[in-house]
Formats: C-alpha cells, sequence, structure tokens
C-alpha cells in the first residue's frame, strides 16, 4: 500500500520526467532539423516550407540565440486560436475531441471542491482505520476516504448527498455538451460544399440474377425503385491482389527515380547493384536497367491482374456505391428498407473516399456474422489472459501485504527509496507498458471482423479498448489488489467478516490509481507532445530510407489523433473520477492536472501536428455519451455495494433510486440527441439542394460522382500515394466547375472505360519511366541532405 511518502517520490519523479520533456520539446522544436516533425501539418497542407539558409550548419541548428530566450512562446500561441478556426484547420473530429477534456474539467473541478470541504473532514473524523491498523494494511492517505467512516454512521448522509449532487451536475453538464455538439453537428454538416458521401449509399447484399451482371442487377434495381433521383453507380471490386502488386511497383519505381536523379547528378559513374539480398552478394547489374526490368515485368502482372478485375465474376461484390442526384434521394434510400425481404438490398450512408476500408469490402456478408462472434471470443479470451499481468502489477503496489504472506521478500525491499519506487511508481509503469501493445491487437481483431470504414474500426477498436481498460484496468486491479493486499486479513478471519474488508479495502486503491494517473496522464501527456519516437524515426528514415520528396513526405507523415487509444484511455479517467470522487476525493487534483495539461498538449497537436485521414462529424461523440454515463452507474453501484457492508442500512435505500434516474436520462439523450449521429433529416436534406440548385443550376455531378468512389489502387499511382497519405483531400469534394454535357451509353461500359483509361494512364507513366532521357523529374527531388551524409 502506497503511503504518502511513495505519492510524493512518484509525484517528484513524474513531475520532473514530464517538465525535462517540455524542456526538450521547447528546444527541440526551433531547430531547423526538427521543423517537419514538429509542425508536419503545416506542410501537408502547404502552408509551410522547409527553412532554407546558407549556411550549413544553420540547415541544423538554429543560429538565432534571441530565439533560445523565447522558446516557450509555443505555449500562448497554442491558446491564440478558436475553435471555430480549429473546425476549418482541423475539422470537428478534433475539435469535438479536444472538448471531452474541458468536459472533464467541467465536472471535476465543481466536485473537487465540494469534496473538500465537505467530505473529506467528514472521512478524516471518522476514526474507523485506528482501530483496524492491526488486522488490514493502511496507509496515512486512506484516512481521507470513506473507510474511515464508522459502521452505522450518521455520517454515510453526506456521501449519499454528494452522490446525488455529483451526478445531477454530471447529467446537467453532459446534456450541454450533447446539446452542442449536435448543434456543431449539424452545421458542420450544412456548411460543407457538395461532397460525394452527401449523395452516395453503400449497398451490400445484392442477390444475384441469372445471366445478369451485379452492375445491370444494381442498375436495374434502382432506376425502377428510385427512377427520379438514381444517378449512377459504381460496383465494388476485390482488388486487394492488385493492390499488393501496386505497393510493390510504387517501391521499385521510387528506387529507379532515386537512382536516376543520382545518376544525372554524377553522369561520369553509373549506378550498379548486387542481385541478392539487399544487394550483399549476388551478380552485378546496372542498376537502372535493373529496375526498369522488374517494373516492366511487373507491369505486365498488373495487366493482368487489371483484366481479371474488370472480367471475372468472382472479382466482383455483391455489393455497390449507388449515387444520387439530391441530398434528399440519397437520405431517403439509405434511410429505409429497399426490398420486402429484410436481408437483401441493404442500404447505409456510404464513408467519405478516404475513410473507405477497401480491403474489406471483399469481405462476403454472409460471413460478417460469424466473423463478429469469432472476433468476441477472441476478445473475451483476451481480456481474461490479462488478467495475469495485472495480478502480477498489483503485487508491486502491494508489498506489504506480500510481505506477511512471503516474509523472504523484506530484505530486498527494507531500503525506504527502493520500496517508496516500486510502490509509488513502478506499478503505473509496468501497467502502461503491458497496455501498449493491445490497442494495435484490438486494430487487427476489428479488420478481421469486417468494418468497411476506417472510422467504425477505430470506434469499434475504441469499444473493446474500453472494455479490456473497465474489466481489467479498473476492477481487476481493484480485485486482485484487494485480494494480494489483504491476503493476510482473509486468511485469519471468518467468512463473515470477509465483506467488511472488501469494503474498507477498495477505497484504498486510489493510491494506485493516483500513481497511474502520474505515469500516464503527467509524464506520459509530456511525452505525447515531445514525440520523440516519431523524431527518431524520421531522421532514421531521412538517413536510411528517404530517396525522393515522396520518401520524405512519407517519413514525415503525422497520421491521426489515435481515436482507439486516447478516448478509451480518456474514459478511464472520467470512470476512476466517478468512482472517487464520493469515495476517496483526494484522487480529484491528479485528474484535475490531467485534463488540464492534456487539453493544452493535444491542442497543440490537432493545430500542428496531426492530419485527420477521415472527417466522421464527431460521429464518436455518442459513444463518449454513453459511457461517462456508464462511468456514473458503476461509481453508483459500486457506492451502493459499500455501504451495504458499512451496515448502513437507513441511507443506503435512498441511494437505489439513483441508477434508475441515471438510466432515465440516458434514454432522454438517446432519443433527444442521437438520431442527429444516425440519420440525416429530410428537412435539411431538401434545404440544402434548395441551396446548392439556387448557386449552381446547371452543375452536372454524374462525371464525378462516377469515378469518386471507384478503388483508389485503380487510379494512377501519384493518386493513389496521396490518397493513402490523407494528403489530396479535395478529392471528396465536388468541383464547382464540372461538365454539364450529359453522359451517353451504358454504365457498365462507361465504368470500365473508366478503369482502363487509368490503367493506360498508369502504362503511359511506365513507359515514360523506361528512358531515362525522357524521364519527367518536375515532381521528383533528390534528398540532397541524405547525399551528404
Amino acid at each position: 500500500m502506497a503511503s504518502l511518502g511513495d505519492i510524493g517520490v512518484s509525484a517528484l519523479i513524474n513531475i520532473i520526467t514530464a517538465f525535462a520533456f517540455l524542456l526538450a520539446f521547447a528546444l527541440l522544436r526551433i531547430q531547423p532539423i526538427n521543423d517537419r516533425v514538429y509542425f508536419p501539418k503545416w506542410y501537408i497542407i502547404g502552408a509551410r516550407t522547409s527553412p532554407t539558409h546558407n549556411n550549413f550548419v544553420a540547415k541544423f541548428v538554429n543560429l538565432n540565440f534571441k530565439t533560445y530566450l523565447t522558446f516557450l512562446n509555443w505555449m500562448p500561441q497554442t491558446m491564440r486560436m478558436k475553435e471555430p478556426e480549429i473546425i476549418e484547420h482541423a475539422g470537428l473530429d478534433s475539435a469535438a475531441f479536444l472538448r471531452i477534456y474541458l468536459l472533464g474539467l467541467k465536472i471535476f473541478g465543481p466536485a473537487a471542491i465540494v469534496a473538500f470541504l465537505v467530505l473529506i473532514p467528514v472521512n478524516v473524523s471518522g476514526g474507523m482505520l485506528f482501530f483496524l491498523s492491526k488486522e488490514l494494511v493502511i496507509s496515512d492517505i486512506d484516512k481521507l476516504s470513506i473507510s474511515n467512516v464508522q459502521p452505522k454512521s450518521p455520517k454515510f448522509f453526506a456521501h449519499i448527498l454528494m452522490m446525488y449532487l455529483f451526478t445531477f451536475w454530471a447529467c446537467y453538464m453532459l446534456y450541454k455538451e450533447y446539446d452542442v455538439i449536435a448543434s456543431m453537428r449539424l452545421n458542420f454538416l450544412a456548411s460543407k460544399s457538395r461532397r460525394a458521401e452527401q449523395f452516395t449509399v453503400l449497398v451490400r447484399n445484392v442477390p444475384h440474377v441469372p445471366d445478369q451482371s451485379v452492375s445491370d442487377t444494381v442498375k436495374c434495381f434502382f432506376k425502377k425503385n428510385h427512377s427520379t433521383h438514381y444517378l449512377c453507380h459504381q460496383t465494388v471490386y476485390n482488388a486487394n491482389k492488385y493492390a499488393r502488386a501496386v505497393r510493390k511497383r510504387q517501391k521499385l519505381q521510387n528506387s529507379l527515380d532515386y537512382n536516376m536523379l543520382k545518376f544525372e547528378r554524377h553522369p561520369e559513374k553509373r549506378p550498379t547493384r548486387k542481385t541478392g539480398f539487399l544487394g550483399l552478394w549476388g551478380k552485378k547489374v546496372d542498376t537502372i536497367e535493373n529496375y526498369q526490368q522488374k517494373i516492366k515485368e511487373l507491369d505486365e502482372k498488373l495487366t493482368m491482374e487489371h483484366q481479371k478485375i474488370l472480367k471475372d465474376p468472382k472479382r466482383i461484390m455483391p455489393a455497390a456505391f449507388v449515387s444520387f442526384n439530391s441530398r434528399w434521394g440519397a437520405a431517403v434510400c439509405a434511410q429505409t428498407q429497399q426490398s420486402k425481404n429484410p436481408i437483401l438490398w441493404l442500404t447505409e450512408w456510404a464513408p467519405e473516399p478516404h475513410d473507405v476500408y477497401w480491403k474489406n469490402l471483399a469481405i462476403p456478408f454472409v460471413s460478417l456474422s460469424i466473423r463478429k462472434l469469432i472476433i468476441s471470443l477472441a476478445v473475451f479470451a483476451l481480456v481474461f489472459f490479462y488478467i495475469i499481468p495485472i495480478a502480477f502489477v498489483q503485487s508491486l503496489a502491494n508489498l506489504e501485504g506480500l510481505e506477511k504472506v512471503v516474509p523472504f521478500l523484506r530484505p530486498v525491499i527494507e531500503w525506504s527509496f527502493i520500496k517508496s519506487f516500486l510502490q509509488g511508481f513502478l506499478p503505473g509503469l509496468a501497467l502502461k507498458i503491458f497496455l501498449w501493445l493491445l490497442p494495435g491487437i484490438l486494430m487487427t481483431l476489428s479488420k478481421i471482423e469486417g468494418h468497411v470504414a476506417f472510422s467504425v474500426l477505430e470506434r469499434s477498436t475504441a469499444a473493446k479498448y474500453y472494455f479490456f481498460m473497465l474489466v481489467n484496468v479498473f476492477l481487476g486491479s481493484i480485485a486482485t489488489g484487494t485480494a494480494i493486499q489483504q491476503l493476510q486479513s482473509f486468511l485469519h478471519q471468518s467468512p463473515t467478516q470477509i465483506p467488511r474488508t472488501i469494503g474498507v479495502s477498495i477505497p484504498m486503491k486510489a493510491t494506485f490509481f493516483i500513481t497511474y494517473i502520474m505515469v500516464d496522464g503527467w509524464a506520459g501527456m509530456a511525452g505525447e507532445i515531445l514525440r520523440l519516437k516519431p523524431l527518431i524515426m524520421f531522421h532514421l528514415k531521412n538517413m536510411v530510407l528517404v530517396k525522393t520528396e515522396r520518401d520524405r513526405l512519407k517519413a514525415m507523415n503525422p497520421k491521426s489523433i489515435d481515436f482507439p487509444e486516447a478516448i478509451p484511455s480518456l474514459q478511464l479517467y472520467f470512470l476512476m473520477g466517478a468512482v472517487y470522487a464520493v469515495v476517496t476525493p483526494i484522487l480529484l487534483p491528479f485528474i484535475l492536472i490531467f485534463f488540464a495539461f492534456a487539453y493544452f498538449v493535444y491542442r497543440h497537436q490537432v493545430i500542428n501536428v496531426y492530419n485527420q485521414r477521415y472527417e466522421s462529424a464527431a460521429a464518436f461523440w455518442p459513444h463518449v455519451h454513453h459511457r461517462i454515463l456508464a462511468s456514473l452507474l458503476i461509481s453508483q453501484l459500486l457506492l451502493l455495494g459499500l455501504l451495504s457492508t458499512k451496515k448502513a442500512a437507513s441511507s443506503t435505500p435512498l441511494l437505489a433510486v439513483l441508477p434508475i434516474l441515471t438510466l432515465s436520462f440516458h434514454q432522454f439523450c438517446k432519443n433527444r440527441f442521437e438520431p442527429a449521429f444516425r440519420k440525416y433529416p429530410l428537412e435539411e436534406a431538401v434545404e440544402k439542394d434548395t441551396q446548392d440548385e439556387a448557386c449552381e443550376p446547371e452543375i452536372d455531378m454524374k462525371p464525378y460522382l462516377c469515378e469518386a468512389y471507384l478503388h483508389p489502387v485503380l487510379h494512377s499511382i501519384e493518386e493513389f500515394e496521396l490518397f493513402e497519405l490523407g494528403v489530396d483531400h479535395n478529392r471528396a469534394h465536388i468541383p464547382s466547375q464540372l461538365a454539364t454535357e450529359p453522359i451517353s451509353g451504358s454504365h457498365v461500359n462507361e465504368q470500365e472505360n473508366k478503369v482502363s483509361s487509368k490503367m493506360h494512364h498508369l502504362e503511359v507513366v511506365v513507359e515514360q519511366s523506361e528512358s531515362v532521357s525522357t524521364h519527367n523529374h518536375k515532381t521528383l527531388s533528390l534528398n540532397v541532405d541524405v547525399m551528404h551524409h
């Protein structure tokens, strides 16, 4: 059991670590060589370019010593951008994510003030733990918890009143926030110009019709049932094998570009390489000719695979992206049942093109239920497998409890500093390490599950991760920690006394969560803004892998906010705060520091670093709202059980009505706000269509929509690379200037011609790369810094 001294040691270690990280960040961010690491967002949108200096040393080190005197100016700069500007700059998803941290401050700030003024004096005056200090492992910090209150004491009315006040205040803040986010979402959707996903529906489980292709079946069905609004459609191809070959060709082309540029700089020496593994052995060949030959052979395979995609019925999935000439038509189709057979012609809103996870579109619809069942069992097994390392972590946090059962451990931890380190810092760090690999594993399971959008994949992963955090990190830590901590007491007392021991022990687990908050929420957040891993990887790639400007762009790619890990971890803080706000209020200041510091850090990252791959218009908010309410329910039920162990029979029934009120509030919010996140109001659709028709009455969207949901691998190499990096955001936006001539001919032939034209463009690029003299270098540049190294 960590004492006040152990908590102090942990706080000192984490504060020093966080300060060191912040100081390192402040100095590293002003160095020219690190500019692309700490400001990649501005490079991607084209608002920033690499610093240019005549002095060679100045390319790497900032020689302007005045800037070192103002190296902390990034702190006020972070707060200057207003929320509407953040939405315009980074999207509504990022702005809504930041509001979660502000919500935590709004909920727990007033709660901490009331708890410190009322509950802590009540708990300190209880005196219960003085009589149990010989039976149980107790520290000074536990005297501030509800465990210190005598059984049957009328003081428990103060805790019940506090739980009522906290619940009402939290629900009030949740209602206001849900209302604001829902309004922001509708305004955001209304303010957006024409985009492909506004007019497109994903149709799955298209029935098989004999002697008719999937494309013809889709066309006939929607021309018949949506005759006035159906515009065009794009069938879904199984192009996964083709995509792997295209990625391989990208690597070969990039290597060829580098060697050709290298040869141009030094024409007296033609580059050569060995054909063996990593060029270490084998026959020596001309590098340029070798890569040209490999690309030529691969292009022949690509051409054959391309023909199979178009002509092999097995490569065409029973699904399609169907586009309409109005938002109203798309809304009606997406939100209604299309067939008398409810498992055929299933429709849903299409994700935006950058949000589509193309690999899973090739999964047959009938296998999705089986996949979900298998993954559910796998997640269940994974959750309970992790109980073993969680129990190990708890053993570190409760060394006194183990000492009583296993006395030979005493010499190992007899030094006070080592004991403080093991109890105050190591448990939180060990838990953080055990959780490090988990999000990647859960994301893989979600992909196997079959979701077709990155946003849905991330929300599914976040749900799994939250379930894991709830069962293992929170409930598992309490259960295993209590068992280990009070093992001696359990072994030498009658079974009737065990509930009393558990009721006293659960509030004491606040010390473990305090250490976890300091490691993860203080030092961890400082590590987030330092970006040590991306910094190291960027410079390693620059020295070893970066050959062209495309490579540099990939090395710099900052990706998006890690929603699958960040949101569940954030919800764990709401859970800890809700449970311990009444039970052990001393934990609240540590949580408030986390929310304030994390808001500050992520605001900086959203503005300068993260480049969101997709925009879901805050579609994750209902999940956040539901899990915060679940935290309130868990806190109420735990307090109810805790009071029952305290024999507070007269006061406990007063708490029983609170979960019912919370569930009623949840149902009200679900009916009031959730439709804004699940459906698109027809009234809004008609109004937006009317506005567009008044502004641009003659625009024809068909040429764009017919191609918007073409598999990106069937576009040119350059477009595909930008699509994968999430750089070419304008592809999702329908240009205002489009050809107005109607497109004639069969839709199937039209789509095949479009794919063929894209493939022809690819082949032209390949033919151009075969000649050194005619190769186009306009979009490529040699990495001079790498050449110097």
